[in-house]
């Protein structure tokens, strides 16, 4: 089943129980190697949740502003971008492109994002792949303008959200988690995958 809201295009249930729990499993292998950290925006305020990537690049926020780099604030190499989540990309896109970042944010409880654009890739017009694990995250999406109306949708463990074309550029956020709704990640939490062409 597909629905499209605002031109984003939604997949619910993309992943079945079985896939969730391999691709969780390679989200973990990519922590062990790249844990995950909480960034703070460029005015200094900590985000709510935690982050870690795999591919070529990952996303950084720090007082330099946003930006993609080649390494973790560690210092080492992202982990490699495991092969079941660039097969998400390849079955949801089509798309022979690979993806060069999987941004991986972690919500607890209380986490949220407020509404964003994607935009700091160097071309607009690739989509981006987000791929919801674990509990419910109530998705809103408004325009390519900040304000105005916007819509909301609950996405649930397994469903995938396409965001190209005219939602390239929207505006969009997590507006709360829906805490123990998924048993999927033994510590409780939602893990949103983000497949971006970065290059």
């Amino acid at each position: 089943m597909r629905l499209a809201v605002r031109g984003f295009e939604i997949y619910p249930g993309f992943l079945d129980l079985p896939a969730q729990r391999a691709v969780f499993g390679a989200v973990r292998g990519v922590v062990a190697k790249a844990p995950l950290f909480r960034p703070d925006t460029p005015s200094g305020k900590p985000m709510s949740v935690r982050m870690t990537a795999a591919g070529s690049y990952g996303w950084l926020s720090d007082k330099k502003g946003y930006r993609y780099g080649k390494t973790h604030p560690g210092g080492a190499p992202w982990p490699d971008i495991p092969p079941q989540v660039l097969d998400i990309w390849h079955r949801a896109t089509g798309l022979e492109r690979k993806p060069e970042c999987c941004l991986i944010n972690y919500y607890g409880p209380e986490a949220k994002m407020g509404m964003h654009q994607d935009r700091d890739e160097a071309d607009m017009q690739w989509p981006v792949v987000s791929v919801s694990l674990g509990d419910d995250g109530l998705f809103r999406m408004g325009s390519t303008t900040r304000g105005g109306k916007t819509e909301s949708i609950w996405l649930r463990s397994g469903d995938v959200v396409v965001m190209g074309g005219e939602a390239r550029l929207s505006y969009h956020g997590v507006d709360r988690v829906r805490a123990g709704s998924s048993t999927l990640l033994p510590k409780g939490g939602r893990l949103n995958l983000t497949l971006r062409v970065v290059e």
